[in-house]
């Protein structure tokens, strides 16, 4: 009878372990795709968040929201129109610079209406965006802080260039980007 006792407790300490084992490895998978897909935004939430896994329960709540947006990928006119519209937009940037920057968050803001993304509030827009366009959540964050200066009159001509610079990163990204992460 000892035996099996024996055998029984070194059955259930084996599944039990495996049963470890197979979250952590779960755990670590997931960590790892959020990392990838998310780059520098996992980071920045990393060091926002008390915990990691609050962190990444953030993460997953936009890919479920981002999951029922309903993003589309834009009709090739609208995409040569966008793209004529930006050339313009370039062009007046020598004669009026905090217009054109102003005009460039616009036009990102048009582009993104058409895609299908909500629109109404940075910090959301933001929230939807790092799902498929991580890598140039910076820009766009940049962009957005210089032209909140440039309203104020407080930037300079170097710093709206930047801002342009920074809304072209993602304007493109939008404009010829399809539907990846869906």
């Amino acid at each position: 009878m000892s035996t099996f006792i024996w055998v029984v407790v070194v059955v259930i300490a084996v599944v039990a372990l495996a049963a470890v084992g197979y979250v952590v490895v779960q755990q670590q998978q997931r960590r790892s795709r959020l990392r990838a897909r998310f780059g520098p935004e996992y980071e920045r939430l990393m060091a926002e968040h008390d915990s990691r896994h609050d962190a990444e329960q953030e993460l997953l709540a936009r890919e479920q929201r981002h999951s029922e947006l309903g993003i589309r990928p834009l009709p090739e006119e609208s995409r040569d129109s966008y793209a004529t519209r930006w050339t313009e937009v370039q062009e007046r940037f020598v004669d009026a610079p905090g217009f054109a920057v102003t005009e460039a968050d616009q036009l990102v803001t048009s582009v993104m209406a058409e895609r299908g993304y909500p629109t109404e509030g940075f910090e959301q827009q933001v929230s939807d965006l790092s799902v498929g366009h991580a890598s140039t959540l910076d820009h766009y964050r940049t962009a957005h802080e210089i032209s909140g200066r440039a309203a104020r009159k407080e930037a300079s001509t170097e710093d709206l260039r930047q801002a342009m610079v920074h809304y072209r990163a993602l304007f493109e990204e939008l404009l010829q980007e399809t539907t990846r992460g869906r």
